[in-house]
């Protein structure tokens, strides 16, 4: 006489780190939805931790998910860090809005992403490795992708000075909100500070204009 088949629960739970929930839905979206919980587990802990102090236990924890299911996503360690090395899923929308507007809009979107969503689009570059040949790929993706994407928006000279100080801009304000916690700025409205910072941002992208 055959054994029946394994259940769907129980076949869920002979998967180390995969519960009866991961499985219970179409497993494409599933993989795909707890894979995109694990990056942005590791991009919050990237932006708040150096690398080396970073374990999967710790991204594991934050994403709700196990460490074992983390191996079989992503393999190990650097290639989970190489995908969030990576800024391009970012950029669009910290990006989207017309110039003369980008300034107030790229304050918003930092602060929101780090208040509410504990995101980042650019600040995990603070904290990231910078030595040896991963060093060498953050920074080659940090400057194709975030800096030299917004020197492509602006007119006039020194467009790629311009759009690196607007960067450092943002770089600074995301390290008073998010690693100094300074008191004020954390606890001031965000559209008081988009609107306070913002043209301090601006005036680097549309030199020349104020934007009141």
């Amino acid at each position: 006489m055959t054994s029946p088949a394994p259940t769907a629960s129980a076949e869920a739970h002979s998967v180390p780190g995969v519960t009866e929930d991961h499985r219970s839905g179409p497993a494409r979206r599933d993989a795909e939805e707890t894979k995109a919980a694990i990056i942005r587990a590791c991009r919050h802990l990237l932006a708040r931790h150096a690398h080396t102090d970073i374990t999967l236990k710790a991204v594991a924890e934050r994403a709700g998910v196990s460490a074992p299911l983390i191996l079989k996503y992503f393999g190990n360690k650097d290639a989970l860090f190489s995908q969030v090395m990576n800024f391009e899923a970012d950029v669009e929308t910290f990006l989207d809005a017309p110039l003369e507007d980008l300034g107030r809009h790229m304050v918003r979107h930092l602060l929101t992403g780090q208040s509410e969503q504990g995101a980042d689009p650019i600040l995990r570059i603070v904290f990231a490795p910078l030595h040896g040949e991963q060093g060498d790929i953050l920074r080659a993706n940090f400057r194709t992708q975030v800096s030299d994407r917004l020197a492509e928006r602006l007119h006039g000279p020194d467009t790629g000075l311009r759009a690196e100080l607007a960067v450092s801009l943002l770089l600074g304000l995301g390290v008073m909100y998010g690693i100094a916690r300074g008191p004020h700025v954390r606890s001031a409205p965000i559209e008081e500070i988009a609107e306070r910072y913002g043209p301090a941002v601006q005036a680097q992208l549309t030199p020349g204009t104020l934007a009141g």
